[in-house]
């Protein structure tokens, strides 16, 4: 179980100990559990919370719009549910790399990386090599995801399986409703002698068909994992353990 001193979950989630408190005072973080000496102690829901803050940040929300959107939330939401809009949201954030030594992605993830360590975040996406054997480039909405992953006893293999599975699978269902749209509704459109307004206005229509698509997708991908995971019996307990 996670537990986290306010500068561990600092110094974790890229943010300054004044920042958390702040975040603490309107309500934006749940208050820690007093520990031993009456410390207070920061578990991974804390965590979950700030990635989603962050996320949110990305977009340009201002403090007052994520505020309301966390307040929609459910107070007992689960970290799954909370990694699921992690990943809604970060579909439509700019796509930014930062730069970051390893000693200073060391500090983010909270554990001193090997190089064992880095060929997995960089097997997931979460890293990429630059010409400084120190230095990587880091995509901000996947190292939060890879850092968890290192935890757990899974091969260097089965990351870069398991993503190549993803790309296959993901590239296959775009290209089938890329295909579905444009003979089903394009073409029709297209061949009904729409002037060039209606065609601008069907554009730009189109364009709010994505993230409905993108939240479909999660959501049936979410759904059917867990259909495989109950379908398997034992070995589910096994995997979600």
């Amino acid at each position: 179980m996670l537990r986290l001193t306010v500068d561990e979950l600092a110094a974790r989630a890229g943010v300054t100990v004044r920042t958390l408190r702040f975040y603490g005072s309107r309500g934006l973080l749940p208050p820690p559990q007093l520990g031993p000496r009456r410390v207070g102690l920061y578990g991974a829901e804390h965590l979950d919370r700030l990635e989603l803050i962050e996320e949110l940040q990305r977009l340009g929300l201002t403090l007052a719009a994520i505020e309301r959107y966390l307040d929609q939330l459910p107070p007992d939401i689960s970290a799954l549910d909370l990694a699921i809009h992690r990943a809604l949201i970060a579909v439509w954030a700019p796509e930014t790399a930062e730069q970051a030594s390893t000693g200073q992605l060391s500090r983010r993830v909270g554990r001193d990386l090997s190089e064992a360590d880095l060929d997995q975040l960089v097997a997931m996406g979460a890293l990429q090599r630059t010409d400084r054997a120190d230095e990587f480039l880091v995509d901000p909405g996947l190292l939060p995801l890879g850092a968890r992953v290192l935890d757990l006893p899974i091969p260097l293999e089965t990351i870069v399986a398991t993503r190549a599975v993803v790309r296959l699978h993901s590239q296959a269902t775009a290209r089938e409703l890329h295909r579905l749209f444009r003979e089903t509704v394009w073409k029709p459109f297209r061949e009904s002698g729409a002037d060039d307004a209606e065609v601008d206005r069907m554009r730009e229509q189109a364009g709010q068909i994505e993230p409905l698509l993108t939240q479909a997708l999660v959501t049936a991908f979410h759904r059917s994992l867990a259909e495989q995971l109950a379908a398997g019996g034992g070995d589910s307990a096994e995997v979600t353990a």
